[in-house]
């Protein structure tokens, strides 16, 4: 398992200036665990954000190769949580082990939202990923359908 970039043209769709998009991309950084204890790793922002009661849009630039059997569990730091109420605006993210195979090259978007205003900068840790692996009942039978796009795109609401 491990995880990657995804290309610039995928990162940049979400910027309006390709400048921008530049540096934010320069800036990405793969995500780390904290300690050697740390279950967790550490996604770092690609540039500074405002966060408040409004959802902001995080493209990461992150994609995870994940092994058959794994899943990627995305939640908030802990400690932006408590002092701020940082939250993802869908409570927990999950990354299926497919979810490399969309349109989005598997990108990982976070869409993060407050209670109190706080800024962040390039490089700060904002979320963790969580590498945990799933069981599957004994008449498991999956649809046979294929992974088309991004967030959504399982035939849920999108």
């Amino acid at each position: 398992m491990r995880f990657e970039r995804v290309s610039f043209d995928e990162f940049c769709k979400y910027f309006e200036n390709e400048n921008a998009a530049m540096l934010a991309y320069k800036n990405i950084r793969l995500p780390q665990r904290g300690t050697p204890g740390s279950a967790g790793y550490d996604f770092y922002l690609p540039m500074n954000y405002c966060f408040g009661s409004i959802p902001i849009l995080i493209p990461t630039g992150i994609r995870v190769c994940l092994d058959p059997g794994y899943f990627l569990m995305c939640v908030p730091r802990s400690g932006l949580g408590f002092k701020y109420g940082l939250r993802l605006r869908n409570t927990t993210g999950i990354i299926d082990e497919d979810f490399i195979n969309g349109a989005t090259e598997g990108h990982i978007l976070a869409k993060i939202s407050t209670e109190e205003s706080v800024s962040l900068h390039v490089g700060d840790r904002f979320m963790q990923g969580i590498l945990l692996k799933y069981g599957l009942t004994d008449d498991d039978n999956p649809l046979n359908g294929a992974r088309v796009g991004g967030i959504g795109s399982t035939g849920g609401i999108s």
